[in-house]
Formats: C-alpha cells, sequence, structure tokens
C-alpha cells in the first residue's frame, strides 16, 4: 500500500516527540532531520523536502511552541498542516462547462499508466453526478486499446464512440462531438494515445486535437509507482498542453508516495483523483487534507464513511432490519453473504484498515493474518448451502453438513469450525446490543457498517 514504508518512519519520528514533555530547539531540529529522510527515501523531491522542512522549523522552534503544554502535539499539528499545504490545500473538481451543451475532457499519458482504464473510471463517476459521459477511442495505435475502452464502457454503461483504427485520432475527436449532440451527451471524453515516452510526435497529436476542438479539460494520468518520473512526465506535459489537473494511478500498489507530495509543489497542477485499485469503481477523488491523515497514520474516517455511502447497494429498510437482526443475533448465513459482497467492493479488508486511525504501522501485520483463500473458503461454505439452510442455520445436521463440505471441496471439520464460529459470533452480537447499534454521526443521517 502507498505511503506504508513513510508513515511507520513518521509514526516512529512522533513517538518521540509525545513522549518528551518539553522540547528543545535542538529537538525539534532532530526530528525534523529525520523527517526529511523519510520524506527523502519516499521519493519525494530534495527542493519540495528542503523548502517543507524549512517551513515546519520556522513555525515549530517558536517560544510559543516550545513552552507551550503540548510542544510535541503542536510540532506534529504543524508538519500537517504544512503537508495538506504542500498538496494543495483545496480539493480541486473537474471544471464543467456552464450554459454549454458538452463539456469535453481530453485524457492523456504515457502508454502503462493506466489511463484507458482511469477514463473508464472517470465515467463512472460522472455517471453517479447526473452526467450522460461518451467515450472516445482516440487511441488507434495501441492494439487492443478500443476494445479495451468498449469493454470497460459497457461494464460501466458508458456509451462509446469508435470510428476504428483506420482514421486520424483529429477526425475521431471532431466526429465524436456531432455524434454526443445528436444522443444527448453532455460530457465527451477523449482516450488519446500514449507512447513509452514522451516525444515529439505525441505531442503534435495532442495539440492538434486541441487545436482542432475545444477542449475544456486536460487530464494527466501518471503512474504513481514511478515516483520522480511521474513528476516529471507532468512538468513535460504541462509545458506543452498546459494541463489541468492529475490523476495518480496505481496508488494501491507498492508506490512510496513521492509523486503525491510532489507534483503540486514542483508543476502547480492539483491532483483530481488517485486510483486505489483495479476495479473500475476504485476511483477516489483526491482530499489533501485526507490523505496527509493517512500519510500521518490517523486514518481516514471520511474517506472510509464516503466509500460505504458509495459501495453500499442495500436500501434503507434492508439496513435497519440487518441492524435489529444483528441486535437480536439473528444474523444468518445470508446477511454473511450481502456483508463478505459489501466488504469486497469497497476494496476488501485490507483497503478498509487502511483508512482507520492508527492502523498504518500495523496494517502489514494484519493483512498478513488475513487469509484471503480462508475467507474464499468460508464464501463457498456458505454458497453450497440452500436458501433455507442459510436462512435457518439450526437445520444443518450431520448429513447436510457432509454435502456441503463436498459442495464446497472442504474437510467436513472445516465446516463443522465454520458453523461454530459462526454461532458464537451470533452470541456476541446479541450480547453487544449497544456496539451494533452504533454508527457514524449523529442521529441524523446515520448508517452502519454492513459487517
Amino acid at each position: 500500500m502507498a505511503f506504508e514504508g513513510l508513515t511507520d518512519k513518521l509514526q516512529n519520528v512522533f513517538k518521540g516527540l509525545r513522549s518528551k514533555g518539553r522540547l528543545t530547539e535542538e529537538d525539534v531540529k532532530k526530528a525534523l532531520r529525520e523527517v526529511k529522510m523519510a520524506l527523502l527515501e519516499a521519493d519525494v523531491n530534495f527542493k519540495v523536502v528542503k523548502q517543507f522542512i524549512k517551513s515546519v522549523e520556522e513555525r515549530a522552534v517558536g517560544a510559543d511552541i516550545l513552552n507551550g503544554l503540548h510542544p510535541g502535539q503542536m510540532v506534529i499539528k504543524i508538519v500537517q498542516e504544512e503537508m495538506i499545504r504542500l498538496m494543495g490545500s483545496e480539493t480541486t473538481e473537474i471544471k464543467m462547462q456552464p450554459g454549454k451543451a458538452v463539456t469535453v475532457i481530453m485524457m492523456c499519458g504515457l502508454q502503462g499508466s493506466g489511463k484507458t482504464t482511469t477514463t473508464a473510471k472517470l465515467a463512472g463517476r460522472l455517471i453517479k453526478k447526473g452526467k450522460k459521459p461518451l467515450l472516445v477511442a482516440c487511441d488507434v495505435y495501441r492494439p487492443g486499446a478500443i476494445k479495451q475502452l468498449m469493454i470497460n464502457g459497457e461494464k460501466q454503461g458508458v456509451d462509446v464512440f469508435s470510428m476504428g483504427d483506420n482514421h486520424n485520432p483529429v477526425d475521431i475527436a471532431r466526429a465524436s462531438l456531432e455524434h454526443s449532440a445528436k444522443h444527448g451527451h453532455n460530457v465527451v471524453i477523449l482516450d488519446t494515445a500514449g507512447r513509452l515516452h514522451v516525444d515529439e510526435e505525441m505531442m503534435e497529436e495532442l495539440c492538434a486535437i486541441k487545436e482542432q476542438v475545444e477542449v475544456h479539460q486536460t487530464l494527466l494520468v501518471v503512474d504513481a509507482m514511478t515516483g520522480q518520473d511521474a513528476v516529471n512526465v507532468a512538468g513535460q506535459f504541462h509545458e506543452r498542453l498546459s494541463i489541468d489537473g492529475v490523476v495518480l494511478s496505481k496508488m494501491d500498489g507498492d508506490a512510496r508516495g513521492g509523486a503525491a507530495l510532489s507534483v503540486k509543489a514542483v508543476t502547480g497542477i492539483p491532483i483530481l483523483y488517485v486510483g486505489m485499485g483495479e476495479k473500475l469503481s476504485d476511483l477516489e477523488q483526491f482530499y489533501p487534507d485526507r490523505m496527509t491523515s493517512r500519510i500521518l497514520g490517523m486514518g481516514d474516517v471520511l474517506s472510509l464513511i464516503d466509500k460505504v455511502q458509495e459501495t453500499v447497494d442495500i436500501d434503507a429498510d434492508r439496513g435497519r432490519e440487518m441492524t435489529r437482526r444483528m441486535k437480536k443475533g439473528k444474523f444468518d448465513f445470508e446477511d454473511y453473504l450481502e456483508s463478505m459482497k459489501q466488504m469486497r467492493n469497497m476494496g476488501g479488508i485490507g483497503s478498509i484498515l487502511s483508512m482507520m486511525p492508527g492502523m498504518g504501522a500495523k496494517l502489514g501485520d494484519i493483512e498478513a493474518m488475513i487469509d484471503e483463500k480462508q475467507l474464499a473458503r468460508m464464501e463457498a461454505i456458505v454458497l453450497s448451502m440452500t436458501p433455507e439452510e442459510r436462512q435457518k442455520p439450526k437445520l444443518l445436521n450431520p448429513s447436510r453438513k457432509h454435502r456441503i463440505a463436498r459442495g464446497a471441496g472442504v474437510d467436513i471439520a472445516v465446516v463443522n469450525r465454520f458453523i461454530k464460529q459462526f454461532e458464537q459470533s451470533q452470541k456476541m452480537m446479541k450480547q453487544m446490543p449497544g456496539l451494533m447499534g452504533g454508527g457514524f454521526g449523529g442521529r441524523k443521517g446515520k448508517f452502519r457498517l454492513p459487517f
């Protein structure tokens, strides 16, 4: 997971600051030297790190901080505020054109950055906002690019415009506007061709599209795992095309985080979205304050709440009924399947835990303890039950258990152990009605996790 190494190092630094009742100027400088090394190891731009440390030190060594009641916490707060400022302070949205029939968005980036997939992900987000997007296949060079866009468009329920690979991308872009006008699309997203590296031919083609078509937003997709290279690529594209926003893809991978912390400071281009997985729903709005909380190991409960609200597709009545049943210990195997489905939609246990406060340093250990194959076996056991057995677990006599074991391809002992654990969970739920009745937020607008 991105930032894992940086988070661990920063938490160790902060632990040392919190343990001191009083801080000297030397204590602060020593801690900031460690912060500096952690940022450099995370592949953050050297000039950005130098300015960041200077800004924090200027604010942290003042008499009001060092002589305060909680100087360690104040220094941490300053680090948090400066990091938020580094990444842009405010959340930036795609600017739709008011009063115009269509907003044209051009997606660009190097080959392998995840541009085509990100294009489909973006279309899915726009549909949720009431837009009617049209995906346009302008990549006529990469084998399979058009087909990939069509498959992803179909999965997202988005129309795709293509003229095949025998036409000029500029002509395709122009024709797509006529098509969108006839079919009522209010957003046109151009999926342009990439290259293995920035070259003049690619830039000229992108410039030609912008000259012939009124492009309102130009978005650059960069691979977060390339670190400082991503920042350099952003600078080169911005110089020729005036990029309006960056999308960082593959942030769920082994990315050290340097790109996220450097792009805005180096190029001035805001980060709009981050790709947090391979699924077409795994595109998150970029919030500098929330990302800072994740980096500093403070969690990101707000994003977790957003993820739940976006992915939980059970209706309000079903949710209330599910909560009532959990309180009474009547949570059955149908409810278990629903819980597994919703957890998977939110990216799995690892994705959820990464947003919980204080989990940053422990996440690797916890993920190592989670056996995804074991979870799959448990789900196979439930799916091998009849609907009646799922709703009435008491029906599960020895002969039924043997049949279920054969259907799931596991030993009968595994089935018995799983059912016993499930029964124990039911009893625990019944004994903790206060916990099961809890939720995020106040009385109004309260919702509960479905697992």
